[in-house]
């Protein structure tokens, strides 16, 4: 029940026009399905629809990551959830998925103040982002125009531009992969032969550097390691 009253807050919560997706007939019989708690046979019709779109609803991943979570299937949960995240950055989803990974011991969840306030600044990063930069160019123009400004308002207006960027660049929104398959090699570098680290779980969230051939560059405790591609979903 707790997990039913969850789910259905986190689908009313992230109902929006905004990102209201296009009425399809699987789509229709999925949701269907869902409301008649045949919730089982309504994943695959979200399936469909989730490799026919591009433009998807949190509210159907949050359906879908239910449905997995119910299965026992708790990396598919975490990768429906982590795409729900990365769209709208909620406390409550975050929470959920802390809950999950401790539940199943994974690691790459974070449950700390720094997180939540991560958390918070990714929520409105573009407002801030947008609102930073029109500051820095109204700014900068009212000085071109007003040449004779002392120096000293250039150098503040320079050390705004500074701060602006490394606040930015600090709380930029990261991107993450999940493990996708139980036992998978992480690596010193992107060759077989290199180096073996650790193995990693399905479900652990690595956070992702770059990606060179077929292998990625992720952190592993502070430092550089590498996954095969097929061993990592990287959530876009």
């Amino acid at each position: 029940m707790k997990k039913v009253l969850f789910f259905s807050f986190l689908a009313l919560l992230f109902s929006q026009p905004i990102l209201a997706q296009k009425d399809t007939e699987a789509l229709q019989k999925a949701d269907s399905l869902f409301a008649a708690d045949s919730t089982e046979a309504a994943y695959p019709f979200y399936r469909q629809v989730l490799r026919q779109q591009k433009a998807y609803s949190p509210r159907m991943l949050l359906r879908m990551a239910y449905v997995q979570e119910g299965l026992g299937h708790y990396p598919a949960a975490l990768y429906y959830l982590s795409l729900v995240q990365a769209r709208q950055p909620r406390r409550s989803t975050w929470a959920k998925m802390v809950s999950l990974a401790q539940r199943h011991r994974l690691t790459g969840y974070p449950d700390s103040w720094r997180q939540q306030l991560r958390i918070v600044f990714r929520r409105y990063y573009y407002r801030l982002l947008q609102a930073a930069l029109i500051v820095a160019v109204v700014g900068g123009t009212v000085l071109w125009l007003r040449r004779r400004e002392r120096r000293g308002w250039w150098a503040a207006y320079a050390a705004y531009v500074l701060a602006t960027a490394a606040f930015l660049n600090l709380f930029r929104p990261e991107r993450s992969g999940l493990v996708a398959r139980s036992r998978a090699a992480l690596m010193a570098g992107p060759s077989p032969g290199a180096t073996w680290l650790t193995t990693a779980a399905a479900g652990d969230r690595l956070v992702v550097l770059g990606k060179q051939d077929v292998w990625y560059r992720v952190r592993w405790q502070g430092k550089d390691a590498y996954i095969r591609q097929h061993d990592l979903l990287e959530v876009q």
